[in-house]
């Protein structure tokens, strides 16, 4: 197969644990031939979505890993798959690149995530579609809603809807100190929305990274536990990884919302729990391939691909 990874510059890539790394080692490894692009590659050009882009060889070297060979300019439907891999933010940018690749599915090209439904899945909001599986929460531009939604809970988190890696997460306690002006700064005075929850003294014992492929789940999560008196446990954030097996609440939570999520053509998904709630559904390039196959022996990115395969015709 010719699999064409759009990726952040490969220069940035961390060695010891990116998950599109991993991707491109086992799909060499079984024969596949890899291509590589950035987002600002992609282009509509004699009616059609083209990447203008290079073969792509990884090495065992861990300071020349890569080797890329002459542009070519390619139509995307003429690849097996492509894989869009850009780390977020989910800015105009990238709304614009997932424009170009749904023009790219509609004449014939197998992309992965569906860039339709990349779209319709905000990995904050999208968690509102399940209610019942949620942490009580309020979306909102207003001050008076998260004042009363503070009352209530008094205990809470606030955070921007395009954050990513812990960005912009603040914490809210019993004496409301400092919730006026949080709110008034994350959300710049009303011109941004803020989702607010119920604080979840659960991250204490990790914020789980559950990966759904291919409408299966994969059997361990990642928990990422916050250090010394950090709320966040994102990597970003300074959390430490810790590989465990899914408990039987995350097993149902997850187990439920593969096969929804993969009909709709999200084949790779990582969601995210806390003490049992479900707190994001992240669609863009979901991680931690890496940190759960060296903690735990099951090779996710193998399964990945089997998954892949299995989804080409």
């Amino acid at each position: 197969m010719d699999l064409l990874f759009i990726a952040d510059p490969l220069e940035s890539f961390k060695l010891k644990k990116d998950s599109t790394l991993a991707m491109m080692r086992i799909a060499q490894e079984a024969g596949h031939h890899l291509w590589f692009c950035q987002s600002r590659n992609i282009l509509w050009k004699d009616d059609l979505v083209v990447a203008d882009c290079q073969t792509l060889v990884v090495k065992p070297s861990s300071t020349s890993w890569f080797e890329l060979g002459a542009i070519e300019s390619c139509s995307l439907k003429s690849f097996s798959a492509v894989l869009m891999r850009t780390d977020p933010p989910f800015d105009i940018e990238y709304l614009n690149t997932t424009w170009l690749l749904s023009a790219a599915a509609r004449q014939g090209a197998k992309v992965f995530n569906d860039a339709t439904a990349v779209r319709d899945h905000s990995e904050k909001l999208s968690i509102t579609e399940f209610p019942e599986l949620i942490p009580p929460t309020v979306v909102t531009r207003e001050l008076s809603a998260v004042e009363e939604f503070h009352q209530t809970h008094r205990d809470i988190v606030i955070k921007p809807l395009d954050g990513m890696g812990g960005m912009g997460v603040f914490r809210v306690g019993p004496d409301g100190l400092n919730l006026a002006s949080i709110v008034e700064t994350l959300g710049e005075n009303g011109a941004r929305t803020l989702m607010v929850q119920r604080f979840l003294p659960e991250i204490a014992q990790g914020d789980k990274r559950v990966l759904l492929i291919g409408g299966e789940v994969v059997p361990f999560s990642l928990a990422r536990i916050p250090q010394g008196n950090e709320i966040r446990g994102n990597l970003a954030a300074g959390g430490k990884g810790v590989a465990m097996p899914l408990t039987d609440a995350e097993k149902r939570i997850a187990e439920r919302l593969a096969p929804i999520l993969n009909q709709r053509g999200l084949f790779l998904v990582g969601l995210d729990l806390i003490g049992g709630y479900l707190t994001e559904i992240n669609v863009t390039s979901p991680t931690c391939f890496v940190e759960i196959t060296e903690q735990s022996g099951f090779d996710v990115a193998q399964f990945f691909l089997k998954a892949l395969e299995k989804a080409l015709p």
